[in-house]
């Protein structure tokens, strides 16, 4: 099979041609921008993709076209790697040279990664292609498509998924359907199989009632829930709002960002009971919140970190019931709730780590153990299970019914990457085997106020920090000022971390009270501005400062 890279050029000459001389970047979530400028930046990465393929020795590479969380004119385009991971670090600016060279320039860049590693463009590729239902994504999609072509490579079009589906597909496939079928029927039916089995007929439980309330973030995730309800044997009852049918936007006032952000239920959340246990999940179906609202009419919010927590106790009891010796260990951000790592590690006794913000960091540490927990405070987890952790199970599983449930477990979780749905079906088993309604749930501990600011500086990168972000190393002081500060406040903790895509520093506390916490932040945010380079206006005072 002989390949004409002129044909690469050709198609981006004429079809999808550079718009914009913007340099962007390949970071944790792909390329993401507004969509009008994205068509040749698609074309590349399915080129890029087609030789990702042949690289990895013909295996399948995914491309999910979605811009997640944010709003609708926004798109975006990540590549998922064979195991169904991130795409590797050292390809990420790869990706990023490829999308900025000029058109002219195009040919000869891609004979260069031809040539750099080595690339035998003779041998087969396999692209699958999925996205979200943003009205432009399948503009996108062809594109992506048609850059996979262009290199002679065979690419698979899912069309509408979530993103945590098309990362089973290419694991699927990967694994020759070891782990599952890759196709949209053999994921609904590896997840209810498994749910309805772990269910086992008993639907109500103690304080536990079957019905949910589901925000769909007028996304790809509530058509998807649709689906799942059709093939449920009415095993749980979810009423699922923000269907993305009507007026209604892609993650606009409803989902799971806005829902954790503005600490309320999305715009359009129908009348309930007090107490309904209600979920929210993004535009792309990757992250999951909980909350209601108790009988004084507050909302009550249970993120990532709740679920966590939750998750982690429920194995800790079935690993411990079945009598085997695993490793287990919760990963976690300096932005988890400081009163979530106490519950963890002095009431369940599960160990920690702590690792700089970025999906691509906990689920790397999360591999380090046999069975690996971990959550953003957004809602964007899962669990790992080690080989050894799935052998050692399925062994004690022949005597040991707790190992039983944990192998349907290990079925019900997408180990791939978060998956909100999966998620939620966890959580639902979980609450449903202990019995919990969401107050049992949300009494097990109590968060700590907390509070983030955004302080403008001249130069993000004049903040540099260690220790999973939690200490800061440059500008040299300012450390040690925060940490006169904190000290001031009851249960303080307070870091400070250059934001990866603008000129800020963003700023967390947390403290006993609201009002320490408000405190706290500001003093904190006002010595950024003085030692770090602030501009822009100074922070808005709170009333009880302390300066």
């Amino acid at each position: 099979m002989s390949i004409n890279l002129r044909t690469v050029y050709a198609f981006a000459r004429e079809m999808y041609p550079k718009v914009s001389t913007e340099h962007i970047q390949y970071g944790t979530a792909g390329f993401r921008g507004k969509a009008e400028f994205l068509d040749s930046v698609m074309f590349r990465m399915g080129v890029l993709a087609t030789l990702r393929s042949r690289y990895r020795e013909g295996a399948v590479i995914g491309v999910m076209i979605t811009a997640s969380h944010n709003p609708e004119p926004d798109n975006g385009v990540k590549l998922v790697d064979p195991k169904g991971e991130m795409l590797e670090a050292s390809w990420e600016s790869i990706a990023t040279d490829l999308v900025n060279v000029s058109d002219q320039e195009l040919e000869q860049h891609v004979a260069k990664i031809i040539k750099e590693n080595n690339i035998d463009v003779t041998t087969s590729s396999q692209v699958f292609v999925g996205m979200d239902n943003r009205y432009h994504s399948p503009r996108l999609l062809k594109a992506v498509a048609d850059g996979v072509i262009a290199l002679k490579g065979n690419v698979k079009e899912y069309g509408i998924v979530t993103t945590p589906m098309l990362h089973y597909f290419v694991v699927a496939a990967n694994t020759k359907e070891a782990y599952g079928k890759p196709t949209e029927e053999g994921y609904y039916e590896k997840l209810i199989k498994a749910f309805e089995l772990l269910r086992n007929g008993r639907l109500e439980n103690g304080n536990y009632r079957n019905n949910i309330i589901f925000d769909g973030a007028n996304g790809v995730g509530a058509r998807k829930m649709l689906q799942f309800i059709k093939r449920m044997k009415s095993s749980l009852n979810v009423t699922v709002i923000n269907q993305g049918i009507g007026p209604g936007k892609i993650n606009e006032d409803c989902g799971a960002d806005y829902v954790k952000v503005q600490q309320r239920p999305p715009k359009s959340m129908p009348e309930v009971a007090p107490f309904t246990r209600c979920v929210s999940v993004d535009g792309d179906a990757d992250r999951v919140v909980y909350f209601f609202t108790n009988d004084k009419a507050e909302f009550q919010l249970l993120d990532g970190d709740r679920i966590a927590t939750l998750i982690a106790g429920y194995l800790m009891e079935l690993v411990t019931q079945a009598e085997i010796d695993l490793r287990l260990g919760l990963v976690q951000t300096a932005y988890a709730n400081g009163a979530s790592t106490d519950y963890i590690v002095n009431e369940l006794k599960f160990p920690v780590s702590c690792v700089p913000t970025g999906v691509k960091h906990l689920h790397h540490k999360a591999l380090a153990y046999d069975i690996g927990v971990y959550f953003e405070a957004n809602g964007h987890g899962t669990i790992v299970f080690s080989d050894n952790a799935k052998t050692t199970i399925a062994k004690a599983a022949e005597t040991k019914e707790s190992a039983k449930t944990l192998l349907l477990l290990i079925d019900l979780i997408n180990e791939t990457v978060g998956d909100a749905i999966s998620d939620m079906l966890l959580v639902e088993t979980i609450l449903n085997h202990k019995g919990w309604d969401v107050q049992d749930w949300i009494s097990s501990y109590n968060d700590l106020p907390n509070r983030q600011l955004k302080v403008k500086v001249q130069d993000r990168n004049v903040i540099e920090t260690t220790d999973a972000e939690r200490v800061c190393v440059k500008p040299e002081g300012l450390q040690a000022e925060i940490n006169k500060v904190v000290a001031n406040y009851k249960r303080g903790r307070s870091f400070v971390r250059p934001s990866g895509t603008e000129d800020v520093v963003r700023v967390y506390a947390e403290a006993s009270t609201k009002e320490d916490t408000d405190n706290l932040a500001y003093e904190v945010g006002i010595l950024v501005q003085k030692l770090a380079g602030g501009v822009g206006p100074e922070l808005t005072k709170p009333s009880s400062a302390h300066l």
